[in-house]
């Protein structure tokens, strides 16, 4: 098999060098442009370690240790560089406003990652907007909360890792059975020629793509047995969901690339979610992430096969109205 990437990170790659990589899509959320960066690929492939960095803080010390630093993943590193940009386009005139929030899609019902409490049971809907420019989504009930320094999203993101690690617990490995969204939204206006611009960025951490194997009366997934008929029909249940937004995903990528009539964005809660950030002035990145051993050989040649048929798309900008 041969596959064609814009780039190749191998085992020994730095979530620095990574980031590099990225830098300039982060950059043009500040510029006014909406991006969507994607992690892809099968549990325990490396995805939520490439967004988030390590799953655990070591809770000893006042700060991360040297090696937790260099393990940040994409979101923190975002965030740093965002603020750092901020504080130089203050300087030029430029006033800034940032906006977070943190959700995720299980089983294609939407949790507020940053909501109050745990056991908040608000229903989330996604709603389109006409504001008069780009159209944009809206999730009724969910905390989209003003920030003020890098600390305070450090906060949240705590919140929300929290909040993912005890729903986890309860609910068969939750964290890799969902597509996690985080959205930070940065609107500038230019204090002497009133320019504005408003450019949005999302980090999305995807479900695991793996598919089910099943016959010995019990359900093998990326290293986890689940025993019993119940929780074998449950994981059906989430890994049919799964796939089925997975490829809602790439149908929709690839209806926007042939200029296609319809495009199937209602397919599923994540692509109706991200409707007005997939096409037109949106930026998008992939990261696919593959594991290395043979034991998972039909996966990785399964996320790359998926991979290349989303690099082979290229979103134009469409006309505006």
């Amino acid at each position: 098999y041969s596959f064609t990437f814009d780039k190749v990170f191998g085992p020994d790659s730095r979530q620095e060098h990574v980031f590099e990589e990225i830098a300039a899509l982060v950059q043009s959320a500040l510029d006014g442009f909406r991006v969507c960066i994607f992690a892809y690929g099968q549990t325990g492939s490396g995805k939520t370690y490439t967004m988030s960095g390590p799953s655990e803080r070591p809770r000893t010390g006042p700060g991360p240790s040297e090696l937790e630093a260099q393990g940040r993943g994409m979101i923190p590193r975002a965030v740093e560089m965002i603020f750092r940009e901020k504080v130089a386009l203050e300087q030029r005139g430029w006033v800034y406003t940032i906006r977070v929030s943190f959700l995720e899609i299980y089983n294609e019902v939407l949790r507020d990652l940053l909501a109050d409490s745990p056991q908040d049971s608000r229903k989330l809907e996604i709603k389109h907007v006409d504001t008069g420019g780009p159209r944009i989504a809206t999730v009724t009930n969910l905390q989209v909360l003003q920030v003020e320094t890098e600390t305070e999203v450090a906060a949240l993101l705590e919140r929300a890792r929290v909040a993912r690690a005890t729903a986890s617990t309860a609910n068969n490995l939750l964290s890799s059975r969902s597509h996690s969204v985080f959205t930070l939204i940065v609107k500038g206006r230019h204090a002497a020629t009133a320019q504005e611009c408003e450019g949005a960025l999302n980090l999305i951490d995807l479900a695991g793509s793996e598919r089910l194997q099943t016959g010995t009366g019990q359900l093998h997934v990326t290293g986890t047995t689940v025993p019993n008929a119940a929780a074998e029909g449950e994981r059906l249940r989430e890994t049919q969901s799964i796939n089925k937004s997975l490829s809602s995903l790439c149908d929709v990528i690839s209806s926007l690339a042939n200029k296609e009539q319809h495009v199937p964005f209602r397919n599923s809660k994540l692509t109706y979610l991200l409707q007005p950030c997939l096409g037109g002035d949106c930026k998008t990145l992939m990261f696919v992430n593959c594991s290395p051993a043979k034991l998972h050989y039909q996966e990785t040649l399964c996320s790359l096969r998926f991979a290349s048929k989303v690099s082979s798309v290229e979103l134009r900008r469409r006309p505006a109205d």
